[in-house]
């Protein structure tokens, strides 16, 4: 199965956001295998994940290099990505460097459909919660200028709406 494949079940098997939900599958349907990857300038699907530490109440957000916004931990789909889950903890080990995440159970979280500078206009995130390990220890990777934990209530002092609602989903499948 094509990771194109996957994202279609998945989205096809997500139950909220129908209406984003059911743009995404139509980007996926126009745009078939390219609609996954960096190069279609119409957009294309990412998969991020926000790392949580529920038993100590706080998340692990990175201070992006490009944007310079505290983000979950995410991006670009891989040629070598066999599903879109496996490229969200992927993303979130690398950007975290904390080994041992899992993603948590029931699939995505959250979709949220943002604008990007050109060529690509647009990213087509699938979001994932990540459980870190007790023994957690974050490490800063070349696209992060910090990484930090906050505590739930804290994220909104720092994070834009869409990493609030992330953490606010998170918190309820939780």
């Amino acid at each position: 199965m094509s990771l194109h494949d996957d994202a279609v079940l998945v989205l096809k098997g997500y139950e909220d956001q129908a209406e984003l939900r059911q743009a995404y599958l139509d980007h996926l349907s126009a745009h078939g295998d390219d609609g996954m990857w960096k190069a279609c300038t119409a957009g294309h699907v990412t998969a991020s994940a926000l790392v949580v530490d529920p038993s100590r109440g706080r998340v692990l957000l990175t201070l992006h290099r490009k944007l310079r916004m505290w983000l979950q931990m995410g991006g670009h789909c891989e040629p070598g990505d066999a599903t879109l889950a496996a490229a969200a903890l992927r993303e979130a080990t690398e950007e975290s460097g904390v080994p041992g995440l899992t993603l948590l159970a029931g699939g995505p979280v959250r979709l949220d459909r943002h604008p990007i500078p050109g060529p690509c206009t647009q990213h087509l995130d699938v979001q994932y919660a990540a459980l870190a390990p007790a023994d957690a220890v974050e490490a800063i990777s070349d696209e992060s200028l910090d990484l930090r934990w906050f505590a739930y209530d804290e994220v909104a002092d720092v994070a834009d709406e869409s990493v609030v609602r992330l953490v606010e989903a998170t918190r309820a499948r939780l």
